[in-house]
């Protein structure tokens, strides 16, 4: 999409403020800027639903429980591992 308005946003500036945007971390005009963007859009619409599964994929994967054998290895390999640098 192209921005014939310069008070608009490209794609690039999209993808560069998407983190800032899921944060709402946007000052309120950069914000509407955003989202009338992500409404014309289809491609940016798409990324933006992409980033938003993905981070709901690795909350989900976060909260899975290891086993305990697995963190057992986990911390022997990094208990090793300081000890093969010091």
């Amino acid at each position: 999409m192209t921005n014939a308005n310069p008070n608009e946003l490209n794609c690039q500036e999209v993808v560069e403020l998407v983190t800032d945007y899921l944060e709402q971390a946007l000052l309120p005009e950069k914000q509407a800027q955003f989202e009338e963007h992500i409404e014309e859009c289809p491609g940016c619409d798409t990324y933006l639903e992409q980033v938003q599964q993905t981070i709901l994929m690795l909350r989900k994967l976060s909260e899975q429980q290891t086993f305990p054998e697995t963190k057992q290895d986990l911390l022997e390999i990094f208990r090793n591992w300081k000890k093969d640098e010091g």
